[in-house]
């Protein structure tokens, strides 16, 4: 799997760290998948406006943390709350917090026998109620942010990777979240395909928008994050900002995750 680290070797001083009131908390957070305790008493804090990576080794249980924030995956003891309201088990009310916590999956997840414009629309005027005229507006507005309006008439299978990416970043947008989950978004991706969409995250990220990150990108989190959270073994072993984890991470199995990584 492609790192981008090579401008590691550039002291990046991270931005600034957001005022913003906590927005996504998770307390003594488990999920087990039968014998295997894959989150460990979890207890994170997104604030509003934040950035935060979580990096750490395969199997970690970086991406299962991510997908509980949106009840993709249950948990089996402890709390999550998005902007002070408990995670919905089912039904609307759990419709309306995907809506309100936008997830970009490394498989990109578009619908294949319909177009990018249809792709980008059809949640707005579904989960929204957005009149089709307005949601193929916004669409358009931000397939032209993520640089891929001239694709909207062509269906996924004729994009790159990358374009599909982009695609599902502007589908999430359309929601107008308040947050962004990434699970890895750059991981089926070809090396030249990874930059632009990494760009389209920074600009995000710069923004104002709230996001947590999976990823193996070293440089986006150096570049983008308020924040790094390490994983390993299903715990959250060390939290830093990006210039403090990378320069002088305080544990050992991050310091030995960040040898490995770090040379290849």
């Amino acid at each position: 799997m492609p790192d981008s680290t090579s401008d590691l070797t550039t002291a990046v001083a991270a931005p600034a760290r957001p005022t913003g009131d906590p927005l996504i908390v998770l307390s003594g957070v488990n999920k087990h998948f039968g014998p295997l305790h894959v989150l460990q008493d979890i207890d994170l804090t997104i604030h509003r406006g934040e950035v935060v990576v979580v990096i750490g080794p395969s199997g970690s249980g970086k991406s299962t943390l991510c997908r509980t924030i949106n009840r993709l995956e249950t948990i089996d003891s402890g709390t999550i709350t998005i902007d002070g309201q408990p995670l919905p088990e089912e039904g609307r009310a759990l419709a309306r917090l995907r809506a309100d916590v936008g997830m970009v999956f490394q498989s990109f997840n578009l619908f294949a026998h319909k177009t990018v414009l249809e792709n980008v629309t059809l949640g707005q005027v579904k989960a929204k109620g957005v009149r089709p005229a307005q949601a193929k507006a916004t669409a358009m507005e931000l397939l032209e942010r993520v640089g891929v309006a001239n694709q909207a008439d062509k269906r996924p299978a004729q994009l790159s990777g990358g374009q599909q990416q982009r695609v599902a970043i502007a589908r999430a947008l359309a929601m107008k979240p308040k947050a962004m989950l990434f699970d890895e978004p750059t991981s089926a991706l070809d090396p030249e395909m990874i930059n632009e969409v990494l760009d389209v995250m920074v600009s995000l990220a710069r923004e104002g928008m709230t996001m947590v990150v999976v990823t193996h990108e070293m440089g986006f989190a150096r570049r983008a994050a308020h924040r790094v959270v390490f994983m390993d073994a299903g715990q959250v072993v060390e939290q830093a900002e990006p210039e403090e984890f990378f320069t002088a991470a305080r544990s050992e199995r991050a310091r030995d995750f960040l040898s490995k990584i770090l040379t290849h």
